[in-house]
């Protein structure tokens, strides 16, 4: 039998033009690794026989654990089941089980009687074990062969999650008795990731050898993600907490928490704590600060509303920015932000507020300000605070940036950090 590793095989001719996004993969990967099984290749393929097939021959060389997404549908482009009918030599048949609650949604949910389109999705190969697909109505399958486990799922995300979790890893996990896997995660801020490498560099050169480092970086952050294997579980986590104790050490003047968390939930839990609430007045990322402040359950305990600013009238009518100063300095400068954090703040009546204003691009700048420049305020009931960026990406990522960077520097201002 191959190592016990993984590869993950989707199927579909939308995911190799980029019509649809390859969620399944990393929601795959996720669940394996959470059981110790590392997936060390990942295959998309289009809606052709041949194609698939030397997937198959590829992966079952050098995995002893192959996961098929896609093509299980009712339509003639799916064709995933009969090709792996003939690759592992079976002849179809119903599966009973899986007909009765296929023609139990088409008569209780979608009122509609079943064609026969439909009731073809209840066949499977006689050579195959059937993972029953209680969120729809293409079955899974398992098949083995020479050693190697070879699943096929629904493309849908909302099924192959479930049949991950419920049949999937269970079967993994009594037939293959992986290693135990933990993992500790924390998040830094305020140093890049090559300076953060060197900082930590002693710490990372000392781990053990069943315990792996690695650097995470996004929107101006970094994480770094501490995992661990080993047959004895309780002596691994007690390992990787001792590792993960030194590198909390390592990094405190960046930490910013030590749980596996985003920046709004980590703020968000901080005004909680506290009691206390914030108000955003956003020019150029549009709202999706208040987006990612609220998007969370039960941020209303902390966030109140905001105001988009977009127009400089809104900003001179809503957020008593004044005239002379848009004229002036314009609205990309520490003066607007300021008094646009400082008006939400007052109108909205909250402990705190954040305000930004910059030029996205790929148009809109000047000599004095280039792509990129973005300005951040935020306040409080004594002070307001502002910090200039200059962001280097397009548009869409320079106001992802932009919205973590305001957060966290609400943080430091709730924590007294500025």
């Amino acid at each position: 039998m191959n190592s016990i590793n993984a590869t993950i095989i989707t199927i579909g001719d939308e995911l190799l033009i980029g019509q649809v996004i390859d969620t399944n993969s990393a929601y795959i990967a996720q669940a394996l690794s959470k059981i110790g099984i590392p997936v060390t290749g990942r295959i998309a393929v289009g809606d052709n026989k041949e194609s698939i097939i030397d997937a198959l021959d590829t992966a079952s060389k050098k995995s002893s654990i192959i996961i098929i997404t896609g093509g299980l549908g009712p339509t003639a482009d799916d064709i995933t089941k009969p090709l792996l009918n003939a690759y592992f030599g079976g002849k179809m048949i119903i599966h009973e089980p899986s007909l009765s609650h296929i023609t139990h949604i088409f008569e209780t949910i979608h009122k509609k009687p079943m064609i026969e389109r439909n009731r073809k999705q209840a066949e499977v190969p006689d050579v195959c074990e059937v993972l029953f697909n209680e969120k729809g109505t293409a079955p899974g399958m398992l098949f083995k062969k020479e050693g190697v486990y070879y699943f096929s799922l629904p493309g849908v995300p909302h099924e192959m999650k479930w049949l991950t979790d419920y049949q999937v890893i269970p079967i993994l996990q009594k037939d293959f008795n992986p290693d135990n896997i933990a993992h500790k995660t924390l998040l830094t801020a305020g140093l890049g990731e090559s300076f953060l490498a060197e900082l930590i560099a002693p710490f990372e050169n000392a781990l053990p050898s069943s315990i792996k480092l690695a650097y995470l970086p996004n929107f101006g952050m970094v994480r770094l993600r501490l995992t661990g294997t080993g047959k004895d579980k309780n002596a691994l986590e007690n390992l990787l907490q001792t590792e993960f104790e030194k590198l909390k050490l390592a990094v405190k003047d960046y930490l910013v928490t030590d749980a596996d968390e985003t920046m709004e939930i980590v703020v968000g839990n901080l005004l909680k704590q506290r009691n206390q609430t914030v108000a955003t007045a956003e020019s150029c990322t549009g709202g999706y600060i208040g987006h990612l402040l609220s998007k969370n359950a039960g941020s209303s305990q902390f966030y109140t509303g905001g105001i988009i600013s977009y127009d400089n009238r809104i900003k001179t009518e809503f957020l008593d920015v004044p005239t002379h100063i848009l004229q002036t300095v314009g609205a990309v400068s520490k003066e607007a932000v300021e008094q646009m954090a400082l008006a939400v703040r007052a109108k909205m009546n909250t402990d705190y507020a954040i305000s930004v204003s910059g030029i996205m691009g790929p148009s809109g700048q000047t000599d004095e300000k280039p792509l990129g420049m973005v300005w951040v305020g935020v306040a409080n009931r004594e002070k307001v605070v502002s910090k200039v960026f200059y962001l280097r990406f397009d548009r869409l990522r320079n106001i992802e940036v932009t919205a973590n960077q305001a957060i966290n520097l609400l943080r430091l201002l709730i924590i007294n950090k500025i």
